[in-house]
Formats: C-alpha cells, sequence, structure tokens
C-alpha cells in the first residue's frame, strides 16, 4: 500500500531515476517542526505527524520533503507545509531562511543517529509557527497537538524512526525550552 502523498510535479525524476540519484547523490530536503506559540513567542504546542510504514507500524514524524531544481528553501518550506498540513495551516516563514539545524541521514548508523534507508541525505531543519487550522494530507493520519513535555517524553519519543526524536529536541533546545 502506497500512502505517499502524490508528486505534484511529476515531471521532476521519475520513480527510477529517483532511485539512481538516492544510490550516488545525498538528497537536500527541508523539515519543519510546526509549533503553536503565546502571546510572548513561547511554545505551547507541538504538532506531530502520524504515519503508518509499510509495515503497518504507527511512527511519529515532521512536515518533511525534497528541495526541487531550482527551488528556494523558503518555497519548499511553503510547498511541503501545505501539503502535509493543508493551505489553511497558514506557516509563518522565518524572516530568515536559517535553520536550527543541519541533519544528515545515512542508510545505515553513523556518528549522526539520523538514518533513512532509502539513501544519504542533507537536511535543513525548522522551527514553524502555524496559526491557521491544520488537516494533514493523505500520508499523514494525524497531526497530534501536544506540549513539548508529552512530545518529548518517552512514549512519544519512541514512536520516532530514524533518530528524529533527537530532531524535536534539538528544536525545543534551539527555542529555550529546557524546562
Amino acid at each position: 500500500m502506497n500512502v505517499r502523498t502524490p508528486d505534484p510535479y511529476p515531471g521532476w525524476l521519475s520513480e527510477e531515476d529517483l532511485y539512481e540519484a538516492r544510490q550516488r547523490l545525498p538528497m537536500l530536503y527541508v523539515e519543519a517542526v510546526p509549533v503553536r506559540l503565546d502571546a510572548l513567542g513561547y511554545i505551547t504546542e507541538v504538532g506531530l505527524l502520524l504515519q503508518a510504514t509499510a509495515d503497518g507500524e504507527f511512527v511519529r514524524s515532521f512536515v518533511s520533503g525534497r528541495v526541487m531544481y531550482r527551488e528556494t528553501i523558503r518555497a519548499a518550506l511553503l510547498r511541503h507545509l501545505e501539503k502535509d498540513l493543508g493551505t489553511l495551516a497558514l506557516p509563518q516563514l522565518p524572516a530568515s531562511p536559517i535553520p536550527f539545524t543541519v541533519a544528515e541521514y545515512f542508510p545505515s548508523p553513523s556518528e549522526t543517529g539520523l538514518t533513512d534507508d532509502r539513501q544519504h541525505a542533507v537536511a535543513m531543519a525548522y522551527l514553524i509557527p502555524v496559526t491557521g487550522e491544520c488537516h494533514p494530507r493523505q500520508d499523514a493520519l494525524e497531526l497530534t497537538w501536544m506540549s513539548p513535555q508529552d512530545a518529548l517524553s518517552p512514549q512519544v519519543q519512541a514512536e520516532f524512526t530514524g533518530g528524529r526524536g533527537n530532531l524535536l529536541r534539538q528544536a525545543l533546545a534551539h527555542a529555550g525550552w529546557c524546562r
């Protein structure tokens, strides 16, 4: 069962070409952790996607996707936020597109602690405030808003794959959430 959201630009790379590129080149991605903020700009909620794997497991994830040829980082962020959260999510893109970290995924365990069985990928990771209504799309079963404490709980952290739980900890630490 294929649960991926259809690529809105199917002419970019065929599945075969993408497979070949992934075997030879690092792929560039953007990842976004959607957050809700209070009036002072402190994180009150973190939005985590719940997805089903091909094996029938349920995993937590973030908004994520490839940056296309000749696409700006800002445009890629907006495209993936709208694709994964819906057009009424109203993400607030940063004035300066500087990520909270650059995540490096490898097909096998490495010193980064991040893995992606398909490829070597480099992801620019962002905290993105969202003010609108979110309606997750095809490849996500739901978007769960939870407090930072709940998102960092051992139960939720165990639902992440590929080391993404560490990425969430980095995101919250970057925002000064250290309670």
